[in-house]
């Protein structure tokens, strides 16, 4: 018998756990190793290497790095969107504009987050983006991806669906982290592909 709602959220809960531990562990040489490896993965992806506006965001902490990437793509004259968060968990969207332009913000009690200090654009602003980057702990066989459960990026995904817009969805993520399954929920969406340091696996 199948689970649908609720009962799928400890499930999620014991997994990100379990991933976020993994993550701790790795060394500074692994995450900067890493992160290279990730950026040309990345754009080597006809997706991305036609895209005139990425929608992705700023790793933090021991997440796969994110700004290696973001250097290639404004160095190629790509407009990339950054988020911002707000109050109520949505997100905002301003312009990269390298990372001198980066500012740290702390929302509440939770981590900081490199946010992009120009203007903003708006919560739609990402609906205009040929590629958006979704942050996530885990992927399976499906697309289905595992988020931190702030339900941040739930919102982007609904938006995106409201206005008909159909970018590349794609994940970044270890190895270690494509899973023979993870839990999902009605509301959830599969992503195009995810990015790893070996590799790209598409999934539709």
């Amino acid at each position: 018998m199948t689970q649908d709602g609720p009962p799928a959220e400890p499930d999620k809960r014991a997994l990100r756990r379990e991933l976020l531990a993994a993550r701790a562990g790795l060394t500074a040489d692994e995450l900067r190793e890493s992160s290279a490896a990730l950026a040309g993965r990345a754009l080597g992806l006809p997706a991305v290497a036609g895209a005139r506006t990425v929608a992705a965001y700023v790793s933090v902490g021991a997440e796969p790095g994110t700004l290696a990437l973001l250097d290639a793509l404004r160095a190629r004259g790509v407009r990339v969107l950054l988020p911002v968060l707000l109050p109520d968990d949505d997100l905002d969207w301003g312009v990269y504009a390298g990372a001198g332009s980066l500012v740290r913000v702390r929302h509440g009690g939770r981590m900081e987050l490199s946010e992009p200090s120009g203007g903003r654009l708006g919560p739609e602003a990402v609906t205009a983006a040929d590629v958006v980057l979704l942050p996530g702990l885990a992927v399976d066989g499906r697309g289905m991806r595992l988020g931190r459960g702030g339900g941040s990026y739930d919102r982007v995904l609904a938006r995106l669906e409201r206005a008909g817009a159909r970018p590349a969805l794609l994940v970044l993520l270890y190895d270690g982290e494509v899973v023979a399954r993870v839990p999902a929920e009605p509301h959830d969406r599969p992503v195009d592909a995810v990015v790893t340091p070996s590799g790209v696996r598409a999934f539709r």
